[in-house]
């Protein structure tokens, strides 16, 4: 009994201490107004959530849209998602009445269609710690289903060889037919950002809402219909189509990839590989004049665009110089650099990419990508090798393999996993030569014969 009872009073002890604690920790009153797209007609929202979530603790709190709420004083990084309606006007025909009939003209009425479609928006690092009511506002952007591939793994960080040191060239990234019809890869183009996300500077003239800045483009070839790819099945854009574990025996074969970047190196001792077993990719830019490799720590986003117009014209007409100022010990200094840029209605997919310890900003803005995925958690990490950014599962359909798609990698994808390559392949995932011996959907999931 007296055991009981000294239980009971240390119970309630820790349960009041923890409610005095709680009581005790400064709260602020925050209000946060939603600014939806000026250029959408009849937004409706369905549902929508606004979290914000505590950068110290790693807390998410939930909170009433467009009302006061109370928050413990800390810093913040705020997120607003909504599913909408909203509708589009598309435009009628009109054939010249001299063609037709007298008094028949051809008019055809414009048309009101409703679509369906996710708002999104976002804050970051946000101080809340004012004796008196704060108030956000947060910016919406619009995205909707682009009914085209989606980018299912970056493997960027690369592989070691036994002695620990760096192995370049077996970087890939793979793309995926998300849909339930036929796809056709010709004239899609995989780009890299020029801008990185562990440094930021005040960019004039801003486009980072319209545009993205890049530097390197590559383009996989065909006329229009050549590159066809069923539902559910992925296409390999590699680094260099060898078989690499004739160099590295800790790498992986590539030589069966579907497509690899080759540059045609002014740097004799920095001369690339061209496959004699893999079709190159069609080189519209890159920054380097040796060989592009992605970048093996992760600081850079990447995208795959629908570029509706010839090379040559896009290299005339989207060039982009900008200036900015580096603020350094040694003082001030104005900077002018070039590059060239995507305007961001012709991205089909985007992905950010970076390192929680040293990221600044999510280059690519939150209609294509409102989150930012990572292989390792410090610059530098010397546990990122061997890993790779891979989609989640989202769901199977008669059979077919749906990746989780929201817009947000943050949600999206899987980090620090194992590659798809090294899993199917069984080859080293480690410097000393472990062997992988699960293969899995997403790198997570295993692939089972109930699931495959």
């Amino acid at each position: 009994m007296k055991l009981k009872f000294i239980l009971f009073i240390t119970l309630f002890s820790v349960a009041f201490v923890s409610c005095q604690d709680e009581m005790d920790v400064p709260r602020a009153t925050t209000g946060v107004t939603i600014v939806y797209p000026d250029n959408v007609q009849a937004l409706t929202i369905l549902e929508e959530t606004l979290v914000f979530t505590n950068v110290s603790t790693g807390e998410n709190v939930t909170v009433p849209v467009n009302e006061n709420f109370d928050l413990p004083r800390g810093l913040y990084n705020c997120s607003y998602k909504a599913d909408v309606t909203y509708q589009t006007t598309s435009e009628g025909a009109t054939s010249n009445p001299d063609e037709g009939e007298a008094g028949d003209d051809h008019t055809q009425e414009s048309e009101t269609v409703t679509m369906q479609g996710k708002l999104s928006g976002k804050l970051e690092s946000v101080e809340i710690n004012s004796n008196e009511k704060l108030n956000l506002s947060i910016e919406t952007f619009l995205f909707s289903d682009k009914d085209d591939f989606i980018i299912e793994e970056i493997f960027f960080t690369g592989t070691l060889r036994s002695s620990g040191s760096q192995y370049y060239g077996d970087s890939y990234v793979k793309i995926y037919n998300n849909t339930d019809h036929v796809l056709y890869a010709d004239g899609l183009a995989l780009c890299e950002s020029k801008f990185k996300s562990t440094q930021y500077f005040d960019y004039t003239p801003d486009i980072r809402k319209d545009t993205f800045t890049v530097w390197a483009i590559y383009v996989i070839p065909g006329s229009g219909k050549e590159h066809p790819v069923q539902p559910g099945e992925s296409l390999i854009l590699c680094d260099t189509g060898i078989d690499h574990r004739n160099a590295n025996p800790n790498s992986f074969d590539l030589s069966a990839a579907d497509f690899e970047w080759y540059d045609e190196s002014t740097k004799p001792s920095h001369m690339d590989i061209d496959s004699p077993t893999v079709p190159n990719l069609d080189k519209w830019y890159c920054y380097t004049l040796s060989f592009w490799v992605l970048h093996n720590r992760g600081f850079c986003s990447y995208a795959l665009a629908r570029i509706p117009i010839d090379k040559e014209t896009y290299l005339r007409d989207y060039y982009y110089t900008y200036s900015y100022t580096m603020y350094l010990p040694a003082g001030t200094f104005p900077m002018q650099q070039s590059a060239y840029k995507i305007p961001n209605s012709w991205i089909v997919d985007g992905v950010n990419c970076s390192v929680e310890a040293a990221r600044v900003w999510d280059i690519l803005p939150p209609n294509v990508d409102a989150g930012w995925t990572h292989c390792g958690k410090i610059d530098h990490d010397k546990e990122r090798y061997f890993k790779s950014v891979r989609r989640k599962v989202a769901g199977f359909e008669n059979g077919r393999c749906i990746l989780q798609d929201t817009n947000n990698s943050s949600d999206d994808f899987n980090t620090e996993c194992v590659p798809s390559i090294i899993e199917q392949q069984g080859t080293a995932k480690d410097a000393q030569g472990t062997k992988a011996s699960t293969v899995t959907w997403d790198g997570v999931m295993p692939k089972t014969e109930s699931n495959k």
